[in-house]
């Protein structure tokens, strides 16, 4: 039998066309390793690499979060002088931002042999370029749906490395974020008995899932009947990790007072509603830290696209039916979680998961795709996909011929370039893109940080003469990506004001200050990246930061966008004095002076 055959079992032969068994078993354990990072980090596109030597995997490594060491990075320092001649398995073509392609880099240095793509990136701005790199470097490459065809094992591990960047091409394909539809229901169809009491449809074992699930999002979304009747709060309940942001729908606005969902002490809840609603209660709410979003029309899919402005990927919905119903209608569904209880509660007046949606046949039913089963405790999890995951394995390659030294040209360069998560096409501006940054500390001994992030929260405590507060540096300092080092500062600060500096207010905008120069004059690439953009106004588009981003509405001061065009404007023209040492400006105290000056100007004119 020719390779690549079928037995008459008809079990596909241990050769096909992309190699073996053995080759896909590596593509799903590079898939593990992708999603690891799940619900310790907001959602963020998943990166797994293995390095094989026949069935024996030397290294490997996973994207932890953004921000964070490229997963092939992590692979080639662990499999070492084993990797030349290896074959590398990644889930996802590389991404690096800002052009510094240290993924590619790693594998070039390495000295891999061939390269097997699970799937191309789906962003266009990273699309076939690490592809092209590498086989412009010599390595052999191969590309799942390209250069391999389909077919049992394989086909299995492709549609793994698909599932796990589900979100991602939604977000490409569609222009919304990934929304999953999660409801518990009884045996007999319902999500509540009669007179509304809801707890527990389901099993702690299914609800410990549900928590794991909303750790995986960026938002949760409930409707204002939730609200009034569960009063939930939403939170993951498990120590550490991501907290997905907390959304209210309501037109009305007529929810109660003390919901549990206006503490915002441990996650971010937001209110959506329709222009004008109750205004008084607007007020209540802002003066408890939730932030209010008002539309002309409030609807799913309005809702939706707000979210993919804000750079969401993935949306867990937990609303009754009242709510469902509409957004399923609206198209802004595309995957259902349902946990079916072996119980049953009646009542013909009984909550149901879905409410209306104006059909009258059963031929009208909607049908879910790959549907999979799955016990969970003594309950029964039915998933399955409203709208199947986008494929691009059938894409052009327009990105194939730019060069490493193009990348950091900007083409049609906008009047107003708007960055905020790592891996959007401007993501090397953000204070979370994984460029480690040197520093010296208070006695000139030169410090690494990971990121422009690490670094900043971190100058929150430096000085203090507290043993907590030089503890909380160490922490900070060691967090595995730019996101965490964010929580931990903020949390910490927010638990222990009395350890944070108190010069902060005034000395935080040179400490970004600092950092960012540190970072952009020590990676040339970044360096001509930031010059690219000259003639551009740049906003720091994050929707829940009003100092150093533009806030909701762009009502924001934006200082990050505003310390970046200045750094932008006085590499062009040089600094007012100071001089480059070891790869960043050593500037003089009144050097110091001139920008917080310039600092405290910015924020007196606003």
């Amino acid at each position: 039998m020719a390779a690549g055959g079928v037995l008459a079992s008809g079990i596909v032969s241990v050769r096909s066309v992309f190699g073996s068994f053995e080759d896909s078993a590596h593509m799903l354990k590079a898939v593990e390793l992708a999603e690891s990072s799940n619900g310790l980090t907001a959602p963020h596109p998943k990166f797994g690499c293995v390095i094989a030597r026949g069935r024996r995997i030397v290294g490997g490594g996973g994207l932890y979060g953004q921000g964070a060491r490229s997963a092939e990075v992590q692979a080639v320092e662990e499999a070492r002088e084993q990797a030349r001649g290896a074959t590398a398995f990644l889930s996802l073509e590389p991404g690096d931002c800002g052009g510094d392609d240290a993924a590619i880099a790693a594998l070039v240095q390495g000295g891999l042999g061939r390269v097997v793509v699970g799937m191309r990136h789906p962003l266009a701005h990273f699309r076939g370029k690490a592809i092209a790199a590498l086989r412009r470097a010599g390595v052999r490459v191969e590309v799942g749906g390209e250069d391999f065809g389909g077919g049992g094992a394989i086909e299995a591990a492709l549609k793994a490395c698909q599932s796990a960047n589900a979100p991602l091409l939604y977000r490409v394909s569609h222009n919304l974020p990934m929304s999953t539809l999660k409801y518990a229901m009884t045996l007999d169809g319902k999500i509540a008995a009669s007179s509304g009491h809801s707890a527990w449809v389901s099993s702690a074992v299914s609800r410990h899932r549900v928590m794991k699930t909303r750790a995986q999002s960026d938002a949760v979304i409930v409707g204002g009947n939730t609200v009034r009747i569960d009063n939930p709060n939403l939170t993951t309940r498990l120590e550490g990790g991501h907290q997905p942001d907390r959304i209210v729908m309501s037109r009305a606005l007529d929810l109660p007072r003390d919901a549990n969902l206006w503490d915002v002490s441990k996650a971010n809840t937001i209110v959506m509603t329709q222009k004008g609603s109750n205004l008084e209660f607007q007020k209540l709410l802002t003066s408890r830290g939730v932030e209010v979003v008002e539309f002309d029309f409030l609807s799913p899919r309005a809702v939706m696209e707000h979210c993919y402005m804000r750079g969401y990927l993935s949306v867990l919905w937990e609303c009754g039916g009242m709510l469902s119903a509409p957004a399923i209608q609206d198209g802004v569904v595309h995957k259902v979680l349902a946990f079916i209880a072996p119980k049953i509660v009646g009542g013909l007046r009984a909550a149901t998961p879905v409410g209306e949606l104006g059909m009258v046949q059963m031929t009208q039913a909607l049908k879910l795709s790959d549907v999979a089963f799955e016990q969970t405790g003594p309950d029964m999890l039915v998933t399955g996909y409203l709208h199947p995951i986008p494929d691009i394995s059938h894409g052009d390659d327009k990105l194939a011929s730019i060069s490493r030294e193009n990348v950091a040209v900007i083409p049609n360069k906008p009047s107003i370039i708007r960055f905020n998560k790592p891996w959007d096409r401007y993501g090397a501006l953000s204070t979370l893109s994984y460029h480690p940054i040197t520093l010296p500390d208070s006695i000139g001994n030169p410090v690494v940080w990971s990121s422009v992030e690490h670094y900043y929260q971190a100058s929150k405590f430096a000085g203090v003469n507290d043993q907590l507060a030089i503890q909380y540096i160490a922490e900070i300092q060691g967090a595995e990506s730019p996101e965490e080092a964010a929580r931990l500062g903020e949390t910490l600060s927010s638990q222990r004001p009395d350890l944070v500096r108190k010069d902060w207010d005034v000395v935080k905008f040179q400490v970004m200050r600092t950092a960012l120069q540190a970072k952009f004059l020590a990676y040339p690439a970044l360096k001509s990246f930031l010059l690219s953009t000259e003639g551009s106004v740049l906003v720091e588009s994050s929707q829940n930061d009003s100092l150093w981003g533009a806030s909701i509405n762009g009502v924001g001061l934006n200082h990050l966008g505003r310390l970046l065009m200045d750094l932008r404007g006085e590499i062009l023209r040089g600094p007012p004095t100071g001089n480059l040492v070891n790869g960043h400006t050593k500037t003089s105290v009144n050097d110091h002076r001139y920008f917080l000056d310039r600092c405290r100007q910015q924020v007196t004119s606003q």
